[in-house]
This record gives structure tokens, C-alpha cells and sequence, in this order.
């Protein structure tokens, strides 16, 4: 293996993805020497196949609803159906943008980009293109990728992930989805509106399990209002084809059959066959372990994103990275609270959320120590005018803190920033409350709720 002795970098990054570019802007920027290895293209999964393009194809499935729906708001607007061509030709574009500028991005801060399958070879080098790329320290952020259930084949045919239902040259006829994580509830979402039918399949009791539980049962009402069909509590069994589409059997025998499976049950770590383990990495299942700060039990390695035991987001991925740049810089850094990463699953209506569930705060502090509060969309204008139903829960530390924001409604995602705020900051219902928010505004929304938890209701039944 060619080895260039005459450079070795302060920082060696494997992965550029999320996690793995943000290490490499933030490295650079505080004048640290860093290289940037990727075998595909830079901004990973989130870029290329996550993020950025199912929210395109989820706003492209709105504009169709919207004109479905127009005239109940008094335009007259024609449905002709969908251009899936076009669809992706608008996905594409906005794919391309944001890589031409994240391009731009990394050359303007001299990081060495690197395009090859690298492979970790010792705890100071990673191997790639028949060169051994020399660092003082290394990051792997090699992500993820779709995964499936034992025995269940995924041939990208009839039996698909979440990559082959991006770049799919139709609208199914019919589906089902496998999983009622986000993954699975966002393509059920986008797919219904071009025009599918939908069947979500989901083994726990509720669709989005991880959210608070009135947030699953809102999100449930409003897809069995949309038509999008829903299995709950019980496991899949077996997929096979049929003449013309693909059945799936339930482990109570339930049947269901349509034109496509979709496998949405999480995404798994890229790690086999990287070298980690034969460098001494502690691992579990395929994720390396690392610890607040994010350092492996290798004291020259380190690890970020989807490759490590947290939260799958690219925004997780981001902060990973970014702390791990500004600690090998030398500055103070702060270990992530985890919950206080804002969630946001993109389908119709939007789920959002920030900090612990009720049933998590009532184990943590006692049931008679939590107060929760709801807070219904019914009442703030701006969501009557844009005809979206849903609420804001606040959980609260009785006498203390709000520890959690559950929102679910249109355009919940773009509320999250305040409640992310709200939590981070451990921030009293009542300084909240004394708080001006612009009317109207969904942001209002979130106010009135303080205003209520504060004892003081303005738009709200005592």
C-alpha cells in the first residue's frame, strides 16, 4: 500500500455524509489539516436518498391535495393527475443545487476530498484508491442503509426500500408499507396523495411508536380521514408474489396484497467489512460505541451519525460531527442532550416533536408530579385558515419546567424551533406565557398553549 508519509492529516474523516462533511467544515474552518474520504457522493443518505428528497416528493404530493381541494377555498383548479417524469425531474434539481453548493462548500475550506471505498487500516490511517491516507486522528461516519426483517428479500423488483421507491418510474396502483416509522408513514403519506392506495403495517400498537401517544392516535384519526389503511399490533410474518403484485401474511394469518411492498422497518450501520473491528473497536450489532463526547474505546478514533447508537437525523449527524471537530480543535465542548434534538416526521399532517413523552416523565419524576396540557388547533387562526386539524401537548414538571412539546398538525415542523428553545432552556410555562407571538400565526399556537399551562387562557376553555 502507497503511503505518503510527507502528509498526514490532523483529521481523517471515512464517511461524507451528515456527520461526516460537518467534522470536515467545522475541522477546517478552526484550522485543522483534514481529508474527506466518500465513496459516492458528499452529503450522503440525507442528500442523495433521505432528507431532502422525500420531503420533495411529500411537497409535490401537497401541491396535488391542494388542487384536489381548491375549490373549497373558492379557486377553480383542475386535477389532471401526476407527471412522475416531472415529479423527479423537481426532486432532482433541488438535489442538485444543494450538491453543487455543498461542493462548492468543502472546496472553499481546502478540505482534501478523497473519492474512493476507504477502509479503516490502523488507528491513525485509512486505505483507499491503493493509497494509506495518514490522519492524528480518524472519524468514521460511514452511515446507514435500509434494512430488512429475516427472511424478507429485498430485490428492488416488487420488494423495495426506501432508495428504489425514490427513483420508482410510477405511482403504484396500490401498496404496502412495512413499518409506521417515519419512513414508512412519509411515503404512505406521499403516496396516497399521488393518487395509491395505501396499507401501512405496522407490529407495535401505534403508527410512529417513538412519539407521545396522543401524537400516534391524532396522526392515526387523520390518516383514517385521508383513506390511508393502517395494521396495528401484530408482526409480519412472510412476503410472497402473486400473478401480478406481492401478498403479505401477518403472523394472525391476516393477509394483505397489493402491487409493491415497501420495507420501511429503520435503517442499519454501514460497518462490516470496513476494518473497524480489526482495529479494536468496540462494537454491538454493527454500530461502534462511543461515548458522551464521542470517542470510541480507540482514544485516535472517533464516531458520528447514523454509524452510532443515537438518533438517526441528519441534524444529529450534524452536531456529532460538529463536536467532535471543535474537540479535536481544542475548544470546550458540551455533551448532546438527546432529547432535546427537535423530531419532525414530514407526512400530512406533520408530527413534531422536542423533549420526554408523558408516560417518560411520569416514570422519571411520578404520575403525580407531571402535568400535561393540550392544546387544540381548532382554536388558532392561521390553522383554520389553512384547514389543518391537530394539537400542542405541553408536559410539564408540576410547579417546573416544561419537558416535552408534542405537536401535530401542517406545518409543525416549522414550530419546533421555539420548542426546542422552550425545552433547552428549561423554560417556565409562564415565561412562555409573558412571551408576544405574531397573530396569526400557527407559531401563536404554541403561546396560547403557555398561556393555558400558565393558568391564564385567552383563546381556550378555562
Amino acid at each position: 500500500m502507497a503511503n505518503d508519509a510527507s502528509t498526514v492529516f490532523d483529521l481523517v474523516i471515512l464517511g461524507g455524509g451528515s456527520g461526516g462533511y460537518a467534522a470536515a467544515l467545522r475541522g477546517a474552518q478552526l484550522g485543522l489539516d483534514v481529508a474527506l474520504i466518500e465513496k459516492d457522493k458528499v452529503g450522503g443518505t440525507c442528500l442523495h436518498r433521505g432528507c431532502i428528497p422525500t420531503k420533495a416528493l411529500l411537497h409535490a404530493g401537497e401541491i396535488a391535495d391542494q388542487a384536489r381541494e381548491s375549490a373549497q377555498f373558492g379557486v377553480k383548479a383542475t386535477f389532471e393527475g401526476i407527471d412522475i417524469a416531472g415529479v423527479h425531474k423537481y426532486k432532482d434539481g433541488v438535489i442538485a443545487g444543494l450538491y453543487k453548493g455543498l461542493q462548492g462548500l468543502v472546496a472553499s475550506r481546502k478540505v482534501t476530498y478523497i473519492e474512493g471505498e476507504g477502509r479503516l487500516s490502523s488507528p491513525t490511517s485509512v486505505d483507499v484508491n491503493g493509497q494509506r491516507i495518514q490522519g492524528r486522528h480518524v472519524l468514521l461516519a460511514t452511515g446507514s442503509v435500509p434494512k430488512s426483517l429475516p427472511g424478507l428479500e429485498i430485490d428492488g423488483n416488487r420488494i423495495i426500500s426506501s432508495d428504489h421507491a425514490l427513483v420508482l418510474d410510477r405511482v403504484p396502483k396500490s401498496a404496502i408499507i412495512l413499518g409506521g416509522g417515519v419512513i414508512g408513514v412519509e411515503f404512505a403519506s406521499a403516496w396516497k396523495s399521488f393518487g395509491a392506495d395505501v396499507t401501512v403495517i405496522e407490529g407495535l400498537k401505534h403508527l410512529v411508536p417513538v412519539e407521545d401517544e396522543n401524537s400516534s392516535k391524532l396522526l392515526e384519526r387523520a390518516f383514517r380521514k385521508r383513506g390511508i389503511k393502517f395494521n396495528l399490533g401484530t408482526f409480519f410474518s412472510k412476503a410472497e408474489y402473486t400473478a401480478d403484485g406481492v401478498k403479505v401474511t401477518l403472523a394472525d394469518g391476516k393477509e394483505f396484497e397489493a402491487e409493491v411492498l415497501l420495507v420501511a422497518v429503520g435503517r442499519g450501520p454501514v460497518s462490516a467489512g470496513l476494518g473497524y473491528e480489526e482495529q479494536g473497536v468496540a462494537m454491538d450489532r454493527g454500530y461502534v460505541l462511543v461515548d458522551e463526547y464521542m470517542r470510541t474505546n480507540v482514544p485516535t478514533i472517533s464516531a458520528v451519525g447514523d454509524l452510532v447508537p443515537t438518533l438517526q437525523l441528519a441534524h444529529v449527524g450534524f452536531a456529532e460531527g460538529i463536536l467532535v471537530a471543535e474537540r479535536l480543535a481544542g475548544l470546550k465542548t458540551v455533551p448532546i442532550d438527546y432529547d432535546g434534538v427537535p423530531r419532525v416526521t414530514y407526512c400530512h399532517p406533520e408530527v413534531a416533536s422536542v423533549g420526554i413523552t408523558e408516560a417518560k416523565a411520569k416514570e422519571i419524576y411520578g404520575a403525580d408530579k407531571v402535568v400535561a396540557l393540550k392544546y387544540n388547533l381548532a382554536g388558532n387562526g392561521k390553522s383554520k385558515i389553512l384547514n389543518t386539524a391537530g394539537e400542542i401537548k405541553l408536559v410539564q414538571v408540576k410547579d417546573g419546567a416544561v419537558v416535552g412539546v408534542h405537536m401535530v398538525g401542517d406545518r409543525m415542523g416549522e414550530q419546533v424551533g421555539e420548542a426546542q428553545l422552550i425545552y433547552n432552556w428549561e423554560a417556565l410555562p409562564a415565561e412562555v406565557a409573558q412571551l408576544i407571538h405574531a397573530h396569526p400565526t400557527q407559531n401563536e399556537a404554541l403561546g396560547e398553549a403557555h398561556l393555558a399551562l400558565a393558568g391564564k387562557p385567552l383563546h381556550a376553555h378555562d
